[in-house]
């Protein structure tokens, strides 16, 4: 026999007093300081911690609604073939690849924008991390072709963000094969006389670093970026030598050289559109302020 207290009371009481469930997705927690974070808040910080300043991932369609202008075209990702080894390990080669793209809505690991920068012509190109770890495969080295002869076409700069742990192990040689083949789509924009900025994101390794990540007419990186082509215990096996502090990471490399600026992210689309307007030689720009020369004094007229 049915209760009425317990059977249709209690449960009518609980549905309007009961604690609601919170989606999982409204709040981030910083991976650095572990800082909770409103969703809504850290997409419009782009993805910063205002904490603690920490850089986080962005996928590759936010990263090309942060820097180009409104009304933009994304090229599609020139057709590869599937699966070219019949490569499997624990899950076949195919079968990661529609994982992947259920997961990031990307056909593959590099996405392409072409559009304006403020006002000024540029092709972007995105790697997504989020991507197989954003392994250059065959795909990724036919986007950057047809990137550079995008940007041939429109006369615009080539800006290319990395994020990748290095070559697709799924592809084997065809993979590393990507490797001269997108040093070949660098030469062509150089030759063109277009400007090729590189922006390193966390992380920039293997292959890709090896090849177009470090080919740029400048270099940019964000904060702490882990930028290098093996790992540093794998460096430190081989030398046997301790790394200094911080080896490996954007500030680093900028101290020494191989990157020319640290960059906020908050910075960046000034900072680029700055160097486009330099590097296209559009005019003064207050990235570089260059001093005006003092007058030449004129020759005293010889004594008579």
């Amino acid at each position: 026999m049915a209760n009425w207290l317990t059977d249709y009371v209690r449960p009518g009481i609980r549905s309007l007093f009961g604690r609601k469930e919170t989606p999982d997705n409204l709040w981030t927690k910083c991976p650095s300081c572990g800082q909770m974070i409103f969703h809504r808040e850290y997409k419009d910080a782009l993805f910063v911690c205002e904490a603690c300043g920490h850089h986080g991932l962005v996928q590759a369609r936010d990263r090309l609604a942060q820097l180009l202008d409104a009304g933009y075209t994304v090229l599609p990702v020139p057709a590869v073939a599937a699966d070219p080894l019949k490569f499997r390990d624990e899950k076949k080669y195919v079968d990661r690849l529609k994982e992947a793209r259920t997961k990031t809505q990307l056909d593959d690991a590099v996405l392409t924008g072409s559009g304006t920068m403020d006002g000024q012509p540029a092709v972007v190109s995105v790697q997504s991390f989020a991507f197989m770890g954003g392994s250059m495969g065959m795909a990724v080295g036919e986007s950057l072709v047809g990137a550079a002869q995008e940007a041939i076409q429109r006369k615009a700069p080539l800006i290319v963000l990395t994020a990748s742990g290095g070559a697709r192990m799924q592809e084997g040689t065809l993979s590393l094969m990507q490797m001269p083949r997108t040093t070949v789509a660098v030469e062509m924009v150089k030759e063109a006389g277009l400007p090729y900025i590189v922006v390193l994101t966390n992380p920039t390794t293997g292959g890709v670093t090896a090849s177009f990540a470090m080919l740029g007419d400048v270099h940019l990186a964000e904060p702490k970026a882990l930028i290098g082509f093996s790992g540093a215990r794998v460096i430190e096996q081989t030398i046997r030598e301790r790394l200094p502090e911080g080896f490996q990471r954007a500030e680093f490399l900028n101290e020494h050289g191989m990157v020319d600026q640290v960059v906020h992210r908050h910075d960046l689309k000034p900072t680029l559109v700055r160097l486009i307007r330099l590097l296209m030689r559009q005019g003064p720009t207050d990235l570089m302020i260059v001093p005006e020369a003092d007058p030449v004094p004129e020759p005293a007229a010889p004594a008579s």
